[in-house]
């Protein structure tokens, strides 16, 4: 399984039916969730990208992988899906977000929480970390999507006087 390439971040808890801009479950925008099949290789390169390159700051933020050849054999043993051409930091995140309730020694995975986190349940982290996701995910949204949907839906006046 983890040398399958995954095709679409969809994690199968899609909240943008909802109403969300930004979706809870893959952190993908609601228009990218929408427009996933029509986009081309480069465009969902673009996507992924932006999703680890957040999920990397969050996940750095909190610990460290300190031998990413035992975290993706481990990913592996327990097959884990996980993308290898990703960061380890992504890789923790799969094994985390999966194993929080069962791992209790992280550094059989190549893996050390920062001192600030080790007292911390890892069920309780990996919902801290999702969360951080998520509003990392909704501020770039807000920052750098949204201006831009107005101008197009509203022109530049409209934006020039708000």
């Amino acid at each position: 399984m983890p040398n399958q390439t995954i095709k679409t971040p969809c994690v199968g808890l899609c909240s943008t039916v909802y109403g969300d801009l930004v979706c809870r479950g893959c952190k993908r925008y609601h228009h990218e969730v929408i427009q996933w099949n029509g986009y081309n290789a480069e465009e969902k390169r673009a996507v992924w990208q932006r999703l680890e390159q957040l999920l990397v700051q969050v996940m750095a933020s909190k610990l460290e992988v300190f031998d990413p050849q035992r975290l993706r054999q481990q990913l592996q043993d327990r097959q884990i899906r996980f993308m290898p051409q990703q960061s380890p930091y992504c890789w923790a995140y799969q094994l985390i977000a999966r194993g929080a309730r069962v791992i209790s020694r992280l550094d059989a995975y190549g893996l050390a929480l920062l001192p600030e986190f080790r007292e911390r349940h890892l069920a309780d982290l990996r919902d801290a970390i999702d969360r951080e996701f998520f509003l990392l995910s909704e501020a770039h949204y807000q920052r750098y999507i949204a201006p831009n949907f107005l101008k197009d839906a509203f022109g530049p006046a409209l934006i020039a006087a708000m």
